[in-house]
């Protein structure tokens, strides 16, 4: 997997930074023990688990969510259309498979937007009307 720098002048690479799961996936070349004139790929995985998650996110009423699943081949997959040329055509093609299936989210992706109904009285009658849990995404500047 191809990776992106942390810094400018760092030479630990970001293969996975999934917000929704709270997963960060980094590798760099370390000095080997056996041998310091080699060097080996080091990864390190951080998981944050997040207190308090919600089974559905977007109601706060359900119960706590007690069990996290983590699977390293669905953080990794890339599922984002890139423009390939065939035949002198431009398609679009998916790096990834298995991308329609959706994504468990144990926390906000603040990229994502996320809405709850919230009951309102309004002329003495309940309305449900959904509220944003996450305004930043659901309204345009």
């Amino acid at each position: 997997i191809a990776g992106y720098p942390l810094a400018p002048k760092d030479e630990e690479y970001v293969l996975v930074n999934n917000k929704c799961q709270c997963v960060t996936v980094t590798s760099r070349f370390v000095p080997s023990k056996e041998n310091p004139d080699e060097e080996i790929l080091e990864r390190n995985i951080r998981i944050i688990v997040p207190l308090m998650a919600r089974e559905n996110i977007s109601d706060p009423l359900s119960p706590l969510r007690t069990t996290f699943v983590y699977r390293l081949s669905e953080l990794c997959k890339n599922c984002e259309p890139i423009d390939i040329e065939l035949g002198g055509a431009i398609h679009q093609a998916q790096q990834g498979n298995s991308c329609e299936e959706p994504q468990t989210c144990y926390t906000y992706d603040r990229d994502q937007c996320y809405s709850s109904p919230v009951p309102l009285l309004y002329h003495g009658e309940v309305k449900h009307t959904p509220a944003a849990l996450t305004p930043a995404s659901c309204f345009s500047e």
